[in-house]
This record gives C-alpha cells, sequence and structure tokens, in this order.
C-alpha cells in the first residue's frame, strides 16, 4: 500500500505532502512497513537459508534440463 491516495483525517490533505504532524508520521511508519526487504526482513534466518537452498537447487535443476 501506498500513501498516495490517503487523506488526512487531521488536516484534510493528502498523507503524501506531509502538511501536518500527523501526516508526516504515518508516511513515516507506511515508507518504514513497506521497503523493499520487508518481507525477508521478517523470515527469521532458517527460513532464509531454506528460501536460498529451495533457488540454487531449482537454478541446478533448470541448468541440468536444457544440458
Amino acid at each position: 500500500m501506498t500513501c498516495d491516495r490517503l487523506v488526512c483525517a487531521n488536516c484534510a490533505g493528502p498523507v503524501s505532502e506531509g502538511r501536518c504532524r500527523v501526516c508526516r508520521a504515518h508516511r513515516e511508519q507506511m515508507h518504514q512497513e513497506n521497503g523493499l526487504f520487508s518481507m525477508l526482513g521478517s523470515l527469521s534466518p532458517a527460513a532464509l537459508a531454506a528460501l536460498l537452498l529451495t533457488l540454487i537447487a531449482v537454478a541446478l535443476l533448470a541448468r541440468q534440463a536444457t544440458a
């Protein structure tokens, strides 16, 4: 979700403009929650390692299938 279309209940302005402290706080919270690697940051190290191993295995299988 982005804050482009959200309207602030405090100042009735677009949240993306950050006109008041409520807008700025919510915009900052949205940017922290929706970072590029927010999903990966919430995974445990074991889950990340399993994901990496799975991707390597799929890549090796795909390479063998084309050879």
